[in-house]
């Protein structure tokens, strides 16, 4: 009896700070919300600047999502199956984004992206600039949020069971078949979770953004620049509508991916 009285006390007390730790988030967040109203959310949705903005963040961070998952799958899967030299040293650097200042990881790409450097020049021949493009911010979007996909990816080709392959290998399968067919569908759930942060993380990106881009205006440039300009009142309801907006697509993309489980 004592120890059931001892495990409750500390369900109560664990349960205390977690409720703290929910307050914390959910506080700020109500209190944006019970301080805007449904008129000012439904003019700023009728504001073509903010529409505009929030389809550009929406396509960008989509589109930037699925170029570089096309590209790091396939590594993520070397990392999960390769052993070599330097493998820790990869995953280290592959984590860096996340641990650096964003605005420094805005610098960063725009040193390789600016006029005077390769991919600068090539662009110039090709007739645009990275600085104030959309692919400057894909890039920026992309640079951030990168290591939730690859590490993503690679936990979810660790747990596939390598005997599997083995044995595909063995009946004749060629390496790229035994991907396609069986590495690729059983990691998928972990590939889908990964490319869903990564969306998310790269539409909420600011500080890499705007020193690449500050036109076109993505939605979190956009709100900071209506503060800096008019205030909290201006920018809350842009902030609001955004937030509703990212949280209706990331429910959706969560149905579709317990969706295909369940298929699977």
């Amino acid at each position: 009896m004592k120890t059931t009285g001892r495990i409750r006390t500390l369900d109560m007390v664990f349960a205390f700070l977690g409720g703290c730790v929910l307050l914390f988030i959910i506080a700020p967040l109500a209190g944006m919300f019970l301080k805007t109203s449904f008129m000012e959310i439904g003019e700023v949705a009728s504001d073509t600047q903010v529409s505009n903005s929030i389809w550009i963040t929406l396509a960008i961070s989509m589109s930037a999502t699925l170029l570089f998952a096309f590209l790091s799958v396939p590594f993520a899967w070397m990392l999960a199956r390769k052993k070599f030299r330097g493998r820790k040293l990869v995953n280290g650097i592959i984590d860096l984004p996340i641990v650096i200042p964003h605005t420094a990881a805005g610098i960063a790409i725009l040193g390789i992206v600016s006029r005077g450097t390769f991919l600068g020049e090539a662009a110039d021949k090709a007739g645009f600039s990275f600085v104030g493009h959309p692919l400057g911010i894909g890039l920026a979007m992309a640079f951030v949020s990168l290591p939730f996909l690859i590490n993503a990816a690679r936990d979810g080709f660790e747990a596939v069971p390598e005997r599997l392959e083995k044995a595909a290998l063995n009946l004749g399968a060629t390496p790229l078949k035994v991907f396609l067919t069986i590495s690729l569908p059983l990691a998928w759930r972990n590939i889908l979770s990964g490319g869903i942060m990564m969306f998310a993380r790269g539409m909420s990106e600011f500080g890499a953004v705007i020193i690449i881009a500050y036109h076109p205006m993505t939605t979190p440039v956009l709100i900071y620049d209506r503060f800096g300009a008019f205030g909290l009142s201006y920018a809350r309801p842009v902030a609001v509508l955004f937030i509703l907006v990212s949280l209706a697509f990331f429910i959706a993309l969560r149905f579709i991916s317990k969706r295909n489980q369940k298929d699977a």
